[in-house]
Order: C-alpha cells, then structure tokens, then sequence
C-alpha cells in the first residue's frame, strides 16, 4: 500500500474569503467562498466548464434562531494530498487507488462561537464533502430541522429519478427534463410505491443525470451513518437541488451529538458515461474495513425457493386456515396443510440436489419459519420468533441433507418491519443460524415500520440497519438486506454487507412492472453505492405459466437475464428461477453455471443510461473473462474489442446471444450460442433485440 501524506496550512486574507482546490490530475477545480453575509458556498468546474453553479451550504437547527447557514467566517484552511491503493475483500476489481486532494474548511459563526468545519475530497472523477461538527462547548446536543446543501445545476438537463420516498426506492425510473419532473411526478407513483412525501419536485439519489453538452453528473451520498437519508428537492424555476433528509415519526430530521461528521455528498461526473461505472468515489470516502478476520466472507452464487412464492404458484404459509392459528401458536395439530407450501422438507432437498449437481454455493428457502399466516392474515402483531420452524421444515435433516451435499444454507428473516421484535430476537436467531450452518442471511423489512411513524429511511432505522449488520460480524454471518435503506459504500467498512435490494428488482417482473430498459438505468443510479441483489436469471417470462391467474410478463430476453450476471454487479448472484426451466435450456444455463462472482478487473465497453451497458470482468485468480451486455429498447448492433485480453494467447469465446427474431415481448426465448477462438485482436459485432442483450464466456486456452 502506498501513502503520501502531507499538510500545508494556508492562510485567508480578510479581504478574500475564497479557496480553490483541484483534483490530482486538474480536471476538476472546486471552489469555497463566503458570501457577504457569510454564507458558505462551493461551486465546481469540470475541464474548465462550469458543472455546480454556486450553491450555499448550512444547516437549519430546530428551536434555535441561529442556525447553522450565515454569520460565519474562516478561521483556517488545511489543504492535504493523500495516494493509497487498498484491495477490497471482494469486488469489481482486486485492487482500488484512493487518491484526492483535500481541502478542510474550519469556520466559526461570529455571534454564536460554534465551529464546523467543511471537508472537500476532490478526485479525478469528482467531489465528495461533507459536514464535521467538532468538540466545543456552545454546540453539544442538537436537532437538525434540515439540512440545507444546495446542487445548483447549470441547465436543464436530462434526469434518470424516480419519486422521492421516505420508505421505499421500488420505482420504475423516469427518464425527464428537470424542468418536466414535475409534470411528471404523479405519473411515477405507482400502486405498490409508498405515497410521496415530498412534493411535485422531490427525487432520490443516486441521481443521474446528463447535461445538453454531454457531461454525465451524478448526485448521491457515502458512508451513511447515524443520519437520515439524503433525498433532492428541486427549485425547478432556478434549476437548484436541495437536500431534503428523511424525517423522524415526530417530523425531525437528526438528532447529533458533537463531536460528528456527517455523510459525504458525492458528485461524480465524466463526459465519459463509461467513468460513472468505473468510479470507486463512494467507496473510498468509507472508512476501511473494521473486520480483522474477513476469511469466511465469501461471494456467493445461489438458488432458493423464491420465486415460485412471488409468482403465486406456492405460499410462504403452511395453512390457509388464518383465523385458527393463534397468535403465538406453534402447535399446527389442528390447522390444515394448504399443500402449497413450498419450504417442505422434501421440496428443499430438491433444490439442494439441484445446487450441488450444478455447482452453486447455496440455497435460499424463504417460508420455512412460524409466522406467516400472521402475516397474510393481516394481524398487526406478527410474530416471527426466527428460530420456529413450520411442521414441515426439519431444520436438522436440512442441515445434514445440505452438508453432505457440499451446499450451504442460506437463511430468511422477515422482519415485517416489527424491528424492536427483531432486535428482541437477534442474539438467538443468528446463533440458531451459526448452529445449524447458515453462514449468510437474507433479511426483509416489507411493510410500515413498527413503532408507527418511523420511516425506513430515518436515522433511527438507518441505525438499526447498522446494528444487525455489526452483530451479524460479530456472529460471521454475511448480509442481504432487503427494502432496508439503499447503500452508500459501507460495504468497505463492513464487507460482509454483500448485498441490498432497495430498488425494483426482478420481483416486479412478476408484478407485472419493471420496463425493459430498467436494468440499463440502474448500473447508473442505485448501484452507484453498490451491490444489488437483483435476482436474475428468469428463463420462463410468462408468469401465467406458473399461475394462471398472474398475467405478468418477465420484459426481457434470455440472452438480457444472462448478461446481468455482468453488467448488474454483485458478490451475491441468484439463479432466480425454477430448476424446471433452466432443465429446459440447459445450454443457455451454462453460462449462469460459469459466470464468476468475484473479479480481478473490469473493463465497461460500452455505456449509456437508458440505453445500453457492456462489461467485461476478469474472474479472480483466473484468465477468464465474462462479458455481458443489458441492452434497453431499440434494436442495436454492438461494436467491441477484446483487446483487454493478454496479448499473444487465445481464448475459447462462448457467445450467447439473441437470434435474429427475438423480441423481449413476443420472442424472449429466441437465442444462438456460437463457439469461436479469439485473441486480443479480435473484435465483435452483436446484435442485441430490444430489450435483449449478449454475454460471453473467454476462456483461456
């Protein structure tokens, strides 16, 4: 690891309240001033265009006249150059250069004496800040009304959002004009979104967006810690963001206690969308890994006994027979097996042979613990214990059925959004899972959070999310967490965080959402602060098939559900649907069979949102490399070079791809696979059908 570290202290004349800084290639230059009321402001320059306009930065305090926005001056500035390169657990690539000049700002409010100090980190691909509040005496405990860091944009460009939410990010994106976000707001919420809380104007981040003269800008935030989530609220006649952070159940925003540094607010920018993919701005304004011993962390590549819940052909519920189950009841002697329930001891092993004859690290059952009828039934006091299994279930002969196959078992916690019954039960439900094998856990949060008026994506839930994640460690158990708050890089600092969903994923296939081009937006947008468990791999797109009172439709192509498993990065990757179909194309399942899930390097080919996505990964400690490209809804021919393979050896290239007719609508499983040996010379044409794609198999000869 290399460091350079070094400290020059500069000195502000009275007369200039202005510093500028810039990144270590000179790209980008940024600038803090003091407006004459001494508001603090920043703007930013990418080669010498303006990017952000300048835009004021401060907090609102609650019941206090003197806010944290003017009055302030510079007491001193500290400008310092840092250069390491860290390997991360796992990941896109084996090793990632932090290197940033920065810029400390210690301000000081005339009439209070309160200090904050403002932190730039300016990097080749863009600006991260944020707030500290430093040990003092006039500024201990304090509420935060909002905070008030401004984005002022310089035109009105082209935006890929979706709906500000305190609660959930499971919206399809809008692709709009600033100026048209309004118009558009209503149009965007959907039935199985939550209600929008903000306005006609409030939007999430990751925020991407591309200006008229090609610069691409996105808005998002890293290392989300002990704070609300940070949502965008639009001026839309001055084209200004403003942060608008998630409230609390009595309508507050923080709760600090000095000394602390807030969350950085990023902005990443390239005229190069390809660079927006590559960025590992977010992760390196985390801190590093706190886990000394990261040997059981492991990516992992599974199936499970979903899918066939969210399409409706099987229940989570052991008995239909809701009114006669008591609340608390383990006791089924007198209900009546519904005989669809699909965490069946039987049913499993099925799946376990499944895995271990095709290779996969695990397999996920959802449904197999008390409590669901609960839940269906619409009690409000659902009661998970996470530890009970259904009569059906034997946990043991699962766990020794699973061993001996080489499987691990990858275990489910619904929460229901009962959180302190969750916290109740924590302790004893990952040591049930270190008792039984389950080395990784894939946690849920559907539903109003309990107690009432706490949102998802508040401090107080932000801090449970935390929690469990730092008690998983201490149990070394890995994460999923599901409709829990969208990442922000903590997945250094903790890297047995291995995924999150907190956006639509492939379930909203069968929901009958989620538009063909989804998944060439969201490498864009929630992926920005990393992984997802997307769940990919549905071969089978007509949902009816599998319940015929379900008319959904899955809107992509095979070849499209097999470049996921490069282009939508994750250590965690599903095989999401049922072992039935994938008997059916067993040579388009191959791919999924050798797809890597860990990587030494990354290349992004080929990029823009909405459009396409084409990624080549190298697998770690291999000479392999995988390709994948999301096409979105327009027929298009791909041009690429494989000149990022070695230079002198061949490959044997494994193409599959879209036949000639297929269409993700009428022709989804329309698909070629052509064999042919390549070099570093060799370049390809593809075709990807709407809403169709390609990926390849290189493997070294």
């Amino acid at each position: 690891m290399k460091k350079i570290l070094f400290t020059i202290f500069m000195v502000v004349s009275s007369l200039s309240y202005a510093q500028q800084l810039k990144s270590p290639n000179g790209d980008f230059s940024m600038e803090f001033s003091l407006l004459k009321d001494g508001t603090p402001t920043y703007k930013l320059e990418y080669k010498k265009k303006t990017l952000i306009k300048e835009s004021k930065l401060g907090f609102e305090l609650k019941d206090d006249e003197k806010s944290l926005l003017k009055d302030f001056t510079v007491e001193d500035t500290e400008a310092t150059s840092f250069d390491e390169t860290w390997k991360p657990v796992w990941g896109e690539v084996a090793e990632i250069r932090n290197h940033y000049n920065e810029l400390a700002v210690h301000l000081k409010q005339n009439e209070t004496d309160r200090k904050m100090i403002v932190r730039f980190r300016l990097f080749d691909d863009g600006l991260g800040f944020r707030y500290e509040f430093p040990q003092q005496e006039n500024l201990i405990y304090f509420v935060v009304k909002e905070e008030r860091t401004q984005f002022a944009m310089t035109g009105d460009h082209t935006a890929f959002w979706i709906p500000g939410d305190y609660n959930t990010q499971e919206y399809d994106y809008v692709e709009s004009k600033l100026s048209e976000i309004r118009g558009k707001m209503d149009k965007a919420i959907t039935p199985n979104a939550s209600q929008h809380p903000m306005g006609g104007t409030g939007v999430q981040t990751a925020l991407m967006m591309k200006s008229t003269d090609g610069i691409y800008i996105n808005l998002h935030e890293a290392a989300l810690i002990d704070y609300p989530a940070m949502h965008l609220n639009l001026d839309d006649k001055n084209l200004i963001f403003e942060s608008w952070l998630t409230p609390d159940a009595r309508g507050d925003k923080g709760y600090l206690q000095a000394p602390f540094n807030t969350p950085w607010r990023t902005i990443i920018a390239s005229d190069d969308a390809r660079d927006i993919l590559a960025s590992k701005m977010t992760l390196n304004l985390n801190e590093p890994n706190k886990i000394e011993d990261t040997s059981w962390i492991k990516p992992v590549k599974y199936i499970g006994v979903w899918w066939e819940m969210i399409t409706g052909k099987s229940t989570w519920f052991y008995t239909n027979d809701f009114p006669s189950v008591k609340l608390g009841e383990t006791d089924f002697e007198n209900a009546t097996p519904n005989g669809t329930h699909a965490a069946n001891t039987k049913h499993v092993k099925e799946y376990i042979d499944f895995a271990a004859k095709h290779g996969f690290d695990a397999v996920l059952v959802e449904g197999w613990n008390v409590g669901w009828e609960d839940w269906f039934g619409k009690s409000k006091d659902y009661v998970f214990d996470f530890v009970t299994p259904y009569p059906d279930f034997d946990v043991e002969e699962i766990h020794n059925y699973a061993k001996s196959k080489g499987i691990k078992m990858m275990m489910h916690h619904e929460t229901s959004g009962s959180v302190r019954n969750y916290e109740r039960h924590l302790e004893d439900a990952y040591q049930f899972m270190n008792d039984h094998g389950y080395t990784s856990v894939k946690s849920g949060y559907v539903g109003d959070i309990i107690p009432r008026g706490e949102f998802h994506y508040g401090q107080w839930m932000v801090n449970h999310y935390q929690y469990a994640l730092e008690k998983a460690a201490e149990h070394k158990i890995m994460v999923n967490a599901h409709e829990a708050v969208r990442p922000t890089g903590i997945r250094r600092t903790y890297p047995n965080l291995i995924g999150n969903e907190s956006a639509r994923g492939t379930e909203y296939q069968a929901f009958g959402g989620n538009k063909a081009n989804h998944v060439t937006v969201l490498p864009f947008t929630r992926l920005i602060g990393g992984p997802m468990d997307y769940t990919p791999g549905i071969f089978e797109m007509d949902v009816s098939k599998l319940n015929p009172d379900n008319n959904s439709h899955v809107n992509a192509t095979i070849a499209n559900q097999l470049a996921l498993y490069v282009t939508m990065y994750s250590p965690l990757q599903m095989a999401a649907d049922l072992p039935e179909h994938y008997n059916q194309f067993l040579d388009a399942f191959q791919f999924i069979k050798d797809v890597a899930v860990d990587w030494e390097d990354s290349k992004y080919l080929e990029a823009e949102p909405g459009d396409y996505v084409t990624v080549a990964r190298k697998a770690k400690n291999t000479g392999n490399w995988f390709v994948g490209n999301a096409n979105g809804l327009e027929k298009r021919t791909s041009k690429i070079s494989l000149d990022f393979l070695d230079a002198g050896k061949k490959y044997e290239a494994t193409i599959y791809a879209d036949a000639k007719d297929a269409h993700y609508k009428t022709n989804p499983q329309a698909y070629i696979i052509t064999k042919k040996t390549v070099t570093s010379k060799s370049k390809l044409k593809l075709t990807s059908a709407p809403g169709g794609g390609y990926a390849i198999s290189i493997i070294e000869k």
